[in-house]
């Protein structure tokens, strides 16, 4: 399962962070990955949480719970919620409300035509933006950031979105040298200093991110974006209760911060306290149902609890919210595979096979799927031959798991001894087949001597019917002469 932390609510900039989750199968769903670790035992706060395993939930409703290693630089993920500010503009209090129904192909074409009229509105471009990204263009998403930029240097979001961008697709130095070209402008530009911060910890210069989120907080000590990027650095450094305190600090100032709520339930969990990560999580999911990561926390965590319905429900949002958000197609996959729905959990590790193909952790779902579930319409010997190719596909592309080779095993078995089964149907098949013959036999030989007596009766009593009724030659007694 996945989980995902310290993103961006509303238009606050935000990171991720990466954990265990709970899976379903009396099997671990995933195992270790480069990219994951325990639920218990949170990850530094960038990056996805993969499916990961550790000890068994419920071996009857075939649910397993995994870890895995801590990954050393997993990239930022794009913006997964559509941003939208009202400033007073009716246009863009529309533009909102079509992107949260859903409707972001018109939400898109509404704001590009704000733009294209007022092209000043650098809150439009932010969220032309964010519409862009979110559908994959990123070269116009881009273009629209640095196109809010252009008309407000000061756009901060832009600035965060940008730089998150960069980061995301490999591009680091652009982020750098972007934050360097704005610095020699405006050292003093707090958006930069803020987005500057960002990039060095990507670096992982965690000493001079702090110390530049500590410059920005001197200034403005109600400054809860550095508050929460501070908090980050302090999480990958290990610092838990000291990224705690920080955030509990931020959420009495911004209270209604879903991402503040969301990075708090990622160090609940690190802090083994998964009661309250739940109550983090659910209370960022109703501040922002758009923050799709606060949504697929929430659900890893009903995974894990094995309510399967209400996962389901939780991580259908994510989704709507964010339909190229692999991290939360995995869980969804994983709650249906509870709810024992082979389609549709298959449904979604091929959307998740389709969006990030890397995911080492999705063949080791899949295999899992076709070893514990019944498929409907699929051969059963075939099911477990999948499985085992599905094992061999995560272990070819690197993943590691002590026990695939006993879950070969298992599959094997099965294969005999579902071919046995088959081979033994097929043995009273013929052995009725060959009885059957053998009464068809019977009865005709039975039909054949009938058919040979019945004309001798038949001779027989017409002989006698002959005799009975024939006139007879001669009379009995005396005859009168003539």
């Amino acid at each position: 399962m996945k989980w995902l932390g310290f993103l961006r609510g509303g238009v606050a900039g935000s990171l991720i962070i990466s954990s265990g989750c709970a899976t379903v199968s009396a099997r671990p769903t995933s195992p270790p990955s480069t990219e994951s670790i325990a639920a218990s035992k949170p990850l530094a706060p960038t990056g996805e949480l993969v499916a990961s395993k550790t000890k068994p939930l419920d071996p009857a409703a075939k649910v397993e719970a995994t870890s895995s290693p801590l990954p050393q630089t997993p990239p930022p993920v794009p913006p997964k919620i559509v941003v939208i500010e009202s400033r007073t503009s009716p246009e863009i209090e529309q533009a909102s409300k079509l992107a949260l129904q859903g409707n972001t192909e018109q939400s898109e074409r509404e704001l590009k035509s704000l733009v294209d009229r007022n092209p000043s509105l650098d809150v439009g471009w932010v969220n032309l933006g964010v519409l862009r990204e979110r559908r994959g263009d990123l070269l116009n998403a881009e273009k629209a950031y640095l196109k809010a930029l252009e008309v407000n240097p000061e756009e901060a979001t832009a600035l965060d979105f940008l730089c998150r961008l960069y980061a995301r697709t490999g591009r680091l130095n652009d982020a750098d040298a972007l934050i360097k070209a704005r610095l020699s402008k405006n050292p003093d530009s707090n958006a930069t200093q803020l987005s500057h911060a960002y990039v060095l910890m990507l670096q992982s210069q965690y000493e001079s991110a702090a110390n530049a989120c500590k410059k920005l907080l001197k200034a403005d000590e109600r400054n809860s974006r550095a508050m929460k990027l501070l908090a980050q650095i302090y999480f990958k450094e290990g610092k838990i209760e000291l990224a705690k305190m920080v955030l509990e600090n931020a959420k009495a100032i911004a209270p209604r911060d879903a991402s503040i709520q969301n990075a708090l339930g990622l160090v609940h969990l690190a802090l083994k306290s998964k009661p309250a990560a739940m109550t983090a999580f659910r209370d960022a999911s109703a501040l922002n149902p758009q923050l799709a990561e606060a949504q697929n926390n929430y659900g890893a965590l009903l995974n894990e609890a094995q309510d399967y319905e209400s996962a389901v429900k939780v991580l259908e949002e994510a989704v709507q919210a964010a339909p190229d958000f692999a991290s939360a197609r995995l869980n969804l996959g994983n709650a249906y595979r509870g709810k024992q729905d082979f389609g549709k959990a298959l449904e979604q590790y091929t959307q998740v096979l389709h969006l990030k193909p890397g995911l080492t952790d999705t063949y080791y779902n899949l295999a899992i799927l076709y070893l514990d579930s019944d498929a409907p319409n699929v051969d059963t010997v075939e099911r477990f031959k999948t499985a085992i190719a599905y094992f061999r596909q995560y272990q070819e592309k690197g993943g590691q798991d002590d026990r695939i080779e006993q879950y070969v095993k298992d599959a094997n078995k099965n294969i005999e001894k579902e071919s046995r089964k088959r081979e033994r149907a097929q043995k009273e098949k013929l052995k009725k087949m060959e009885k059957a013959d053998k009464v068809d036999n019977v009865s005709s030989t039975k039909s054949a001597v009938k058919g040979v007596d019945a004309p001798s009766v038949k001779s027989v009593d017409s002989q006698k019917a002959v005799k009975e009724y024939s006139v007879p030659e001669k009379l009995p007694g005396k005859t009168k002469e003539r």
